[in-house]
């Protein structure tokens, strides 16, 4: 076996390999993985009794930052009361960046 064509392929699969986990590391995470990030925060503080999430991101400017953000919602149920949850998690790290309780229209 050639040693320098082993070596050469072997240096061309490690560019490739760094080459596409770059472009990975640069797209937006699955909506689907962004409401799970939120759930299992929000069950940190108590049984969350329904979610949902915008399956589309978003752009939004936060504090003069722009985002690219899921937008979604968490029920929970504090003390026989539902309460819900509005919440914006940044689309390429998972991070909740937003969170607010909404008034319920009942």
């Amino acid at each position: 076996m050639n040693w320098k064509k082993a070596l050469g392929t072997l240096g061309v699969g490690i560019a490739i390999g760094y080459f596409i986990k770059a472009k990975v590391s640069d797209m937006p995470i699955q909506a689907e993985r962004a409401l799970k990030i939120a759930k299992d925060k929000f069950k940190e503080g108590g049984a969350v009794s329904g979610s949902w999430i915008y399956m589309k991101s978003e752009a939004i400017t936060l504090h003069g930052l722009e985002y690219l953000v899921y937008r979604g919602g968490i029920t929970r149920t504090i003390d026989g009361e539902n309460k819900q949850y509005e919440f914006y998690v940044d689309a390429y790290t998972g991070t909740i960046i937003s969170t607010e309780e909404t008034k319920s229209m009942i």
